[in-house]
């Protein structure tokens, strides 16, 4: 589960994918040198509405230029299959009355410094996309990506295209080319948007979907609810909502929520006397052990420890 932990780290839908997900499929291809596709297909064991991510990651190693690269990493849920073993690579479009079920894919592409070395120029205009893929730039740093519509299809096509051979290599090489470039557009755009030192949020309607935003995660410790979710219940859109609630409560919307469930489960266990199993049942965990996994990672005790104190 490693790669699917890197990608989810620190987001919400963390806890529900360590819970609810078996891997199915996973495949490596190098679609050209320096140019590597990975494809790990998972099995949602329950139905969810998730948010999909995405994530470009800049590695520099001073010394290394092996170890340069640029990485992406997505996360793409609410796929259908069919559940007959001869469709369980793609959409079904064979069997009448097929049961489908839910998948989530974890898409990474990785560029290396070789690969990228044919887009850049000494007599390129500096720009920041040009130094990051000469890998001028000296830190290391990861950014979110927008998954916009054309980045949507984009990953569809290259789950669902039915090309082989010489015709796949070109067809995977020109796709995961435009994925580069709209990640590199989402840096070059985030970076411009902190040119402006506006203070966020400062309006008092969107200080008060913050405080909304807050009390339905605060009503929903049991009942774990996505970003989509919640972005529709206050008003607003997802990146607006993450980008507010951290800037007027000082953490994340992961982070608090998690930090709120731990607290009453702490309570319930320590000064109602409930026991593991009632705990784990009433904030929504699908075992004991995936709710004792969380309750030591937040407190360092697990709950029957708690319990002895």
């Amino acid at each position: 589960m490693q790669s699917i932990n890197e990608i989810l780290t620190g987001s919400e839908l963390q806890p529900l994918m360590s819970e609810s997900l078996e891997l199915v499929a996973e495949s490596v291809l190098d679609v050209a040198a320096g140019l590597q596709m990975r494809n790990y297909a998972y099995r949602l064991t329950r139905e969810q509405d998730l948010d999909d991510i995405g994530i470009l990651s800049y590695h520099y190693h001073p010394k290394n230029i092996k170890e340069r690269k640029i990485e992406l990493r997505f996360c793409v849920s609410n796929n259908r299959y069919c559940s007959h073993p001869e469709c369980s690579s793609g959409i079904c479009r064979q069997h009448k009355n097929c049961q489908s079920e839910q998948r989530l894919n974890i898409l990474v592409f990785q560029y290396s410094s070789g690969y990228l070395k044919q887009f850049t120029s000494p007599h390129s205009s500096k720009s920041l996309s040009d130094e990051l893929m000469a890998f001028q730039r000296k830190n290391s740093f990861t950014n979110t990506v927008n998954l916009c519509n054309r980045t949507r299809d984009i990953l569809q096509n290259v789950l669902n295209h039915n090309y082989s051979s010489a015709l796949q290599t070109i067809y995977l090489n020109s796709q995961i080319q435009a994925l580069l470039l709209y990640g590199l557009e989402c840096i070059v755009e985030d970076k411009a948007e902190e040119s402006f030192a506006c203070k966020f949020p400062t309006l008092d309607d969107d200080r008060a979907r913050m405080m909304l935003a807050k009390e339905i995660l605060l009503q929903r410790l049991g009942e774990p609810i996505t970003i989509k979710e919640l972005s529709k219940k206050v008003g607003t859109n997802e990146c607006y909502l993450k980008k507010g609630f951290k800037a007027m409560f000082g953490t994340t919307i992961f982070d608090f929520y998690q930090n709120e469930r731990m607290q009453h489960a702490r309570y319930l266990l320590y000064e109602k006397g409930l026991t593991v199993t009632e705990v784990s049942d009433l904030l929504g965990y699908s075992s004991i052990s995936h709710f004792s996994t969380a309750f030591k990672k937040h407190t360092g005790l697990k709950p029957c420890e708690l319990l002895l104190r």
